[in-house]
This record gives C-alpha cells, sequence and structure tokens, in this order.
C-alpha cells in the first residue's frame, strides 16, 4: 500500500461494559469450575475451566484496531488476527448516521464482545454488515449490493475521506 489514511476503533461505552461483563463471566465461570469441581473429572475440566476461556481467547482475535483507506479502491477492516479487505469500487454512497444501528437485530455475529460485528437488521438499514466498536460514531457504506456500517474515530472526516480519495466516487 502505498498511500493509505488510518482511522482508529475508539471503543464506546456499551462495547466496555458488555465485554467488561462478558469477561468477568467467562473467568468467573473457569474460577468457580477450579475450585468447585471434582479435580480429575475431564468432562468438568473442559466445560468449566477450558471452554469458557477458549472462548474470551477466540473472540479477542475479532477485535476491530482501526480502519484503513488505501489508494487501490480497497477499505481495510484491522483486526487482532488477521484485515478484513472490502472492495470499495461499488460504493454508491458514503455518510455519517450516529444511530444507524439503532433498534437493530443481530441476525449473525458478535454483538458486544470485543466489537459488534457481523449481519445486522433494522428497519431504516434492511440487512447489514457492520464492523463497530462505539455506536455512536456510525458511518453508513453503501454498494450496489449491500450495506456496511463502520464507527472510526472521526466519522466525518472518514466521510469526507472516503469521497476524495476513494478514485471513482
Amino acid at each position: 500500500m502505498n498511500n493509505e489514511i488510518r482511522f482508529k476503533a475508539p471503543w464506546g461505552p456499551l462495547l466496555i461494559i458488555s465485554t467488561s461483563a462478558c469477561i468477568i463471566f467467562l473467568v468467573g465461570i473457569s474460577i468457580i469450575g477450579i475450585n468447585t469441581g471434582p479435580k480429575h473429572n475431564i468432562g468438568w475440566i473442559l466445560g468449566m475451566v477450558v471452554l469458557p476461556l477458549a472462548i474470551l481467547i477466540i473472540s479477542s482475535f475479532f477485535i476491530i484496531r482501526g480502519y484503513v483507506l488505501t489508494d487501490n479502491n480497497t477499505l481495510v477492516i484491522q483486526r487482532l488476527g488477521w484485515d478484513t479487505k472490502i472492495d470499495l469500487a461499488e460504493l454508491t454512497s458514503a455518510e455519517v448516521d450516529k444511530t444507524a444501528m439503532a433498534k437493530s437485530i443481530r441476525t449473525f455475529g458478535n454483538g458486544g464482545m470485543f466489537c459488534f460485528a457481523g449481519l445486522f437488521y433494522n428497519k431504516r438499514l434492511g440487512t447489514y454488515r457492520a464492523f463497530a466498536t462505539d455506536l455512536r460514531k456510525c458511518v453508513v457504506l453503501r454498494f450496489t449490493n449491500r450495506i456496511i456500517v463502520v464507527t472510526p474515530d472521526e466519522p466525518e472526516n472518514f466521510v469526507m475521506k472516503i469521497k476524495t480519495f476513494i478514485h471513482h466516487y
């Protein structure tokens, strides 16, 4: 990537609260499993100690660390373990909508453990894919055949940059 513009993915209050609750719950189950269960029962150890910790560790790889606009019409969503690349060739509009995810139903994905990511539905947007960390900073990206919601640290600047930086827009 020769030329790119980077945006952070700050955590909003809802993500902080939901992630903290999940961590406390999963670590709590493991602590209870270690302290109260039969020490030599492999089923107990797997179910009450290993499984909750595995869920926690695996989920952490889905953290959204940032968003990068590249000069080859690509939006890169940086994760802890990998990047998700979205081709912006079919982008038709980009707009800040701070309430885009309001009253949404998660149909498939993660609803608040390290991120809000996956498929969601609400009456305003219909079915859409989200890569979000702060629900107060939503940017709606409309493509010819899909809708994606991202939450960069500077939504207005992100929209301005995507409109001037992406070649075809």
